[in-house]
């Protein structure tokens, strides 16, 4: 397995920084879309234990995240990110001739859905939902997001200051005694403070990812319903977004679906028991798609 720096052309001739888990074959390719407020390198370690099984794992950074560009359009819509996954994906067809299995947690997942739909349902091999139904808490939301605004201008002193800010925000996690994976998720600007590896523009202006269209839930819930892929909904047992309720709802519009419950994670399920993560989507894909057919070209 070997890892290096790749790229790929959004839907608006926007760069997208990506990270390639090669495995010795690229019978399966797995691309990885992170949530909002994060980067590719959430999901390294997911991505070295596909590899591991032979899934060639792409892990990149959505616009306006991390080392892909800001956009000077500003658009941070959901539409923006789901053309961005078709031509992510259709770029994996033509370098690998095969259609790549999505794992996508909370906006990447969204997108994937909603991508899936715009295509054609013609676009992926099989899906990954982690911690994302077509319906969430409004609640959950509002927690969110008023965390990544708190110090989205001001930005910290030091990386230090940014870690108890978000131990703060996530109690029940323990903090990591190593700092350099947080560090990828900053930047540190010329006044000398860290501030968050993503646009302030992805939740403000005309076009961010609050600014949903009137009719978005009844699209998400029609995107849901169209799903004739192999799905996995994975959700964190003590999510602020996702309730019981929610996925049993997502089960019925998508009946073919398979749901794992990660107990004891939060809405950031990869990151708060990645080894039970990584284990539930590596069982789902070696029974419901490695092991069943030949991947779709």
């Amino acid at each position: 397995m070997t890892k290096e720096y790749i790229s790929f052309s959004g839907a608006d001739d926007n760069h997208l920084a990506a990270d390639i888990f090669s495995a010795d074959s690229n019978k399966f390719v797995a691309i990885l879309m992170h949530g909002g407020g994060q980067t590719r390198h959430s999901w390294r370690n997911t991505a070295s234990s596909l590899a591991e099984r032979g899934i060639t794992a792409i892990c990149i950074d959505a616009r306006g995240h991390g080392e892909s560009d800001w956009l000077a359009n500003k658009s941070y819509t959901f539409e923006s990110y789901a053309r961005d996954i078709i031509a992510i994906s259709e770029q994996v067809n033509e370098n690998f001739g095969v259609k790549p299995i999505c794992i996508g947690a909370s906006l990447g997942g969204i997108s994937a859905m909603l991508a899936q739909t715009l295509a054609g349902r013609n676009l992926l091999e099989a899906l990954v939902l982690v911690d994302i139904t077509p319906r969430m808490d409004i609640n959950g939301v509002a927690k969110i997001l008023g965390f990544m605004a708190n110090k989205m201008h001001d930005g910290f002193a030091t990386i230090e200051e940014a870690a108890d800010a978000i131990a703060a925000y996530l109690p029940s996690r323990k903090k990591p005694r190593s700092l350099d994976g947080l560090k990828k998720n900053l930047r540190k600007s010329e006044d000398g403070r860290w501030r968050w590896h993503w646009d302030p523009s992805f939740i403000e202006g005309d076009k961010s990812i609050s600014s949903a269209p009137v009719d978005f839930q009844q699209r998400l819930l029609d995107a849901a319903s169209d799903l004739d892929i192999p799905t996995l909904l994975v959700r964190g047992g003590r999510s602020e977004l996702v309730s019981e309720e929610h996925a049993q709802e997502f089960l019925r519009l998508a009946p073919h679906a398979h749901y794992a419950d990660v107990s004891e994670a939060g809405h950031m399920v990869a990151g708060d028991k990645n080894d039970i993560f990584s284990d539930a989507v590596i069982k789902f894909l070696d029974e419901v798609v490695l092991g069943k057919k030949e991947p779709a070209s």
